[in-house]
């Protein structure tokens, strides 16, 4: 008898449908799979045998077939179990093959018969919808994330045996009940904390206001990953719709799990230095995302900057420029989202000490030049803000408290962004925030007075800024404008703008010319 199955495979976020037939005949004993299978699919076959017997199914006397269409897309993972063995029931007759038309099956079957859940159901529930399926069964395990897909109804699994009862219509399989947001999540830092570095912490606020990257350079103990970790606190609320593409790039990465609940603020990614050029921007065998992606719509925070592999920062430069990694393999391409707002924090050389007002530092104008030369200026001119902060000094640490809180900051950086989705709603842009900004929409949205286009102009020819600096410098000054609440970019915006564009110019020209 011939039976029909439906799964799903990934290939990055995009869920291809595939379709389980299998085909079994009484004969010489075999179970065959074909259909591009990688290992962890070809090894179903053991972990399907052995789950079956659990109910009493033995396949001792039958020639099994399986079929993974279209032949020509690479299947891999563990997912396909749960499909392989409903399509063997119907072959064998043990289930009627009506019970499996249009059900989207997901799961890994252990030798025991027990489903274990796998990467990836979200994503692959949503391309389920949209193409027109409307059931599906998954692991308990996985329930959590299924109950977030609208317009699909989705039955949980725990075992092989309860998955044979709902087929034949006996028992009914549990709805799947969305994860609710994590009450216990940890509370953010607030900004408060932070003493001093008042230039710091304006720059902070006008990178959470327009979605502009950062880079710090300061001594060590200068509050740089102090500022960076508060950086999340001021961003605004993940909309529904950004909350689900963050949950389904992690979800293909492994770490969505239903004790975890639903992300409940935009996500902090701060990998170590030591991290692989695979493990920040993506990639390997089976491209997964990389923490570049992981932290789409949330913050990544590099520190150490100058410490990461230079074959990883300089894989940064198109996400940083297009908001997307794609990986290239040999049968398939992969694109992730990576739009995340990018705070590298370093120390100005090497020892770390240089410019702090001591006689502490002991590099080399040479060996200055050569620690900073390990970012390449293409890098750091896809950087919008950069700022230097001075050692905090120990009156600042004994005053106190002596800034505002993270609330009163978020509802200034609120009231920006509310002005650039309104430019967004109205059709004048198209983008939400004013770092993502394409040139097309530079001369409308950032439209300078005289005054401050001959103010560009001269910065430009003074300090030799490229063009992609230019555009940083306009897209800054929009967003300076945007926190004031005017409609006009006025000089002092574009020379404040023109100011994080060279600071980090000022600190490598001292650095060559002190002796």
């Amino acid at each position: 008898m011939l039976a029909m199955a439906l799964s799903a495979t990934l290939i990055g976020l995009d869920a291809h449908p595939v379709r389980v037939e299998v085909e079994a005949a009484r004969g010489v004993a075999s179970f065959e799979l074909v259909g591009l299978a990688e290992a962890a699919v070809r090894e179903s076959r053991v972990r399907v045998k052995s789950a079956l017997a659990q109910v009493g199914v033995h396949m001792g006397e039958y020639r099994i077939v399986v079929n993974l269409a279209p032949a020509d897309v690479r299947k891999s993972g563990s997912g396909f179990d749960v499909a392989i063995a409903a399509g063997t029931l119907a072959a064998l007759g043990v289930i009627p093959c009506e019970s499996l038309t249009d059900v989207l099956f997901l799961g890994e079957l252990s030798l025991t018969g027990s489903v274990h859940p796998v990467r990836g159901v979200l994503p692959q529930l949503v391309g389920a919808r949209m193409r027109g399926i409307t059931r599906a069964i998954v692991p308990e395990g996985n329930g959590g994330e299924a109950g977030l897909v609208d317009g699909v109804e989705v039955g949980t699994v725990t075992s092989i045996r309860a998955l044979v009862e709902a087929l034949r219509g006996a028992e009914p399989l549990p709805r799947a009940i969305a994860i609710a947001a994590n009450a216990d999540a940890p509370p953010l830092d607030d900004l408060v904390d932070v003493r001093g570095q008042f230039a710091a912490r304006r720059a902070l606020e006008v990178a959470a206001a327009g979605g502009h990257n950062l880079l710090f350079i300061g001594p060590p103990g200068a509050g740089k990953t102090m500022l960076a970790r508060r950086l999340p606190g001021l961003l605004p609320p993940l909309s529904s719709t950004e909350a689900l593409e963050v949950m389904a790039i992690h979800s293909v990465a492994g770490l969505l799990t239903s004790s975890r609940g639903v992300i409940p603020s935009r996500p902090f990614r701060a990998p170590h230095h030591t991290v692989s050029e695979v493990g920040l921007v993506g990639g390997g065998e089976n491209p997964r995302p990389g923490e570049v992606s992981l932290a789409h719509h949330g913050v990544l925070f590099l520190d150490e900057f100058a410490e990461f592999r230079r074959s990883g920062l300089e894989a940064l430069r198109q996400p940083l420029e297009d908001g997307l990694v794609t990986i290239s393999r040999a049968l398939a391409k992969v694109t992730f989202p990576a739009r995340p707002l990018v705070v590298a924090a370093m120390n100005p050389c090497a020892c770390g000490f240089r410019g702090d007002g001591t006689s502490r530092c002991v590099c080399s104008p040479e060996r200055v030049r050569t620690y900073r030369a390990r970012l390449s200026g293409p890098l750091l001119d896809r950087i919008d803000i950069h700022i230097v902060l001075p050692p905090v000094n120990v009156g600042a640490m004994q005053r106190g408290r002596d800034g505002e809180t993270t609330t009163e900051v978020r509802a200034r950086v609120g009231s920006a962004r509310v002005v650039q989705w309104d430019r967004l709603k109205r059709g004048e842009v198209s983008a939400a925030t004013n770092a993502s900004l394409p040139a097309r929409d530079l001369d409308r949205a950032c439209a300078l007075c005289e005054a401050g286009s001959r103010l560009l102009g001269s910065a430009v020819s003074r300090l030799a800024l490229s063009a992609r600096a230019y555009g940083k410098v306009l897209r800054v000054s929009r967003t300076l404008a945007d926190l004031e609440g005017s409609a006009a970019i006025a000089p002092h915006h574009v020379a404040e703008a023109i100011g994080y564009r060279t600071l980090d110019r000022n600190v490598h020209l001292s650095a060559s010319t002190a002796a």
